[in-house]
């Protein structure tokens, strides 16, 4: 039986693989749920979720609510266990890969290739960014700071600039450039300084 922490770093180098440059980003939050693996590529975000021969499906009519809300592409990964009938439980567009145990570890195969999610949510997908990394996505597109305004208000303002005055492709290759950068061990630093900074600019 293939659990999940026996799944992933196996998937990791089929992902690159099949894929090319990728970071990826593990147990991020998305409303209500959690994706076990986020994937960045030069122009789109994936959610993959893990179906381990030792799950069940009592979480994933939500899960995959959640996962199209917030991903362009969205894949699940099945364990032997599931892999008969997990393509009765995930949306059309969502991809599937199988992964069977054998003596030389696990072994993957594309079972369906993602299409593009039709009901991923820009503000939902702009949530995922920190308040600082998007400042730098209006920077990038030429918008007022707003360095006063919530994090709520500034995806408002950014998400209204699509299609007309920012194309989609675009916005995707800036953001996953920001994912790209992600500096986890800075992060307690860099928020601090840019509260630091907006308080500055309060005062004014």
């Amino acid at each position: 039986m293939l659990y999940d922490q026996n799944i992933r770093e196996p998937l990791f180098d089929f992902l690159e693989d099949s894929y090319g440059k990728i970071r990826i980003l593990e147990e991020k939050t998305m409303g209500k749920s959690r994706a076990d693996i986020v994937m960045i590529t030069e122009n789109a975000l994936f959610g993959i979720e893990i179906k381990s021969d030792a799950d069940t499906y009592a979480r994933l009519a939500r899960q995959v609510r959640d996962y199209n809300r917030f991903y362009d592409y969205n894949i699940v990964v099945a364990g032997t266990k599931h892999a008969m009938h997990i393509e009765a439980h995930v949306p059309d567009w969502w991809g599937i890969i199988t992964v069977e145990d054998t003596p030389a570890g696990p072994d993957f195969y594309r079972l369906r290739t993602p299409a593009p999610n039709p009901q991923m949510n820009w503000k939902s997908k702009l949530s995922l960014l920190w308040r600082p990394e998007l400042a730098q996505l209006q920077q990038e597109n030429a918008m007022p700071a707003y360095r006063n305004k919530s994090k709520a208000f500034v995806i408002e303002k950014i998400a209204a600039r699509i299609p007309e005055k920012c194309t989609e492709d675009a916005l995707n290759r800036q953001i996953c450039d920001i994912l790209f950068e992600r500096d986890y061990t800075t992060i307690a630093e860099t928020l601090a300084d840019y509260r630091k900074s907006a308080g500055r600019h309060r005062r004014k």
